[in-house]
């Protein structure tokens, strides 16, 4: 594992921090939740009671996806949130400005997951200064590779610094082999995104032994929190990750609640994310 830096990323303090008051005798490894959400999926008005649901119901930190009409990562629920979202006229401006209102209302960290032509579109240190000034934590881009990123990842060094630090949080995937996972793990910052299966989000994932050797694999390269997500869909699924990793993505499963049940169902699911009768 690599030798662990002078002080730790904010972000990765923050979080460690959470997990600190998270955690009891009765449920010492106990994860923490993040949840995923599309800007603008139906319309920014009503991402409003449903972050507010997340934040009252128990979610750690969140990632507010800026959407693109070609999220390669994602699966059918979350594309077609985003391709909603484009159609009802999400621009991104107007995200950036209901993020940094979401960032003054809630007391938890966000992240901004999206693709990198939207930083290109935008400049990308403009983008990177903007979200900075705007309160988010960190950047989630997954289809920059880690050998792109280091002008990035210089900027948000930059910015961050401006701010309460700006992390580009690095993917780490079941088919990287043990080389590339200590070059990824080596760059980490806040925590690393450990994919739980090959394919996109939101489908099946088996929690077997194959996902604990991955995740024991993505341990030994990296001291920084590890977040799982790909489709992690209820409470069983968060207490088979308990003493794996620290913090459990949910987002497909949420936007389903949501499709089917409205904003105050979503806040249910996640309190019961945190039951081990739950959703």
């Amino acid at each position: 594992m690599n030798a662990r830096p002078d002080a730790l990323h904010p972000l990765e303090a923050t979080i460690r921090q959470r997990l600190q008051e998270r955690r009891s005798a009765s449920q010492p490894n106990a994860v923490l939740l993040m949840s995923h959400w599309v800007l603008g999926y139906p319309s920014l008005a009503a991402n409003r009671p449903v972050i507010d649901q997340m934040v009252a119901n128990g979610v750690d930190l969140m990632e507010l996806q800026i959407p693109f009409s070609e999220p390669i990562a994602d699966g059918p629920v979350i594309a077609h949130a985003n391709q909603t979202a484009l159609d009802n006229g999400f621009r991104v401006a107007a995200g950036l400005a209901f993020i940094e209102e979401t960032v003054a209302r809630h007391p938890i960290p966000f992240l901004i997951m999206t693709y990198y032509n939207i930083l290109m579109a935008y400049g990308v240190e403009n983008f990177i200064r903007e979200a900075a000034r705007l309160g988010v934590r960190g950047l989630i881009i997954p289809d920059l590779p880690p050998q792109e990123a280091g002008q990035v990842m210089a900027w948000c060094q930059k910015w961050g610094a401006t701010a309460n630090g700006l992390a580009w949080i690095h993917l780490l995937t079941p088919t990287s082999t043990d080389a590339r996972l200590q070059t990824i793990g080596a760059l980490a910052q806040g925590f690393c995104y450990c994919v739980a299966r090959k394919g996109v989000t939101g489908t099946q994932t088996s929690f077997d032994a194959s996902l604990h050797q991955f995740l024991d694999r993505c341990r030994r390269v990296t001291p920084v929190p590890l977040a799982v997500g790909f489709g992690v869909k209820n409470a069983e699924d968060v207490r088979r990750l308990t003493g794996m990793a620290e913090i459990a993505v949910v987002g497909s499963a949420a936007i389903e609640i949501y499709q089917a049940q409205g904003a105050e169902a979503v806040g249910r699911f996640f309190a019961g994310l945190r039951q081990p009768g739950g959703v």
